[in-house]
């Protein structure tokens, strides 16, 4: 599957041991999960080393849609959750060239 490549960044930084891809996020990027927004680099990277660390998941992305200017990728996530493996949506927002906005959801 062909994915944008920030978005492809984004999941290529899948590894549990691996760094957040704060480059694929505009500097004023915000992130939606688990009912709470981060926003800019220090809070993204600081929620993306949390979430490995707390869950070890990995995400395989499956299908690819377009919808009202977001680019929406279902993803199988399996990891250390009552849950998993999961069937999750990530919602983004380019602009640029980088993410600009992510919304994680089931």
């Amino acid at each position: 599957m062909k994915l944008p490549e920030p978005i492809q960044t984004f999941f290529d930084a899948d590894a549990p041991d691996a760094a957040a891809p704060i480059g694929a996020f505009a500097p004023d990027a915000v992130v939606q999960d688990e009912g709470k927004t981060h926003a800019g680099h220090i809070a993204i990277e600081t929620w993306w080393q949390a979430a490995k660390t707390q869950y070890q998941y990995t995400a395989e992305p499956c299908d690819i849609t377009q919808s009202n200017g977001l680019t929406i990728v279902r993803a199988n996530v399996t990891g250390n959750f009552p849950s998993s493996p999961a069937l999750l949506t990530y919602s983004f927002l380019l602009d640029d060239g980088r993410i600009a906005a992510l919304k994680i959801g089931a």
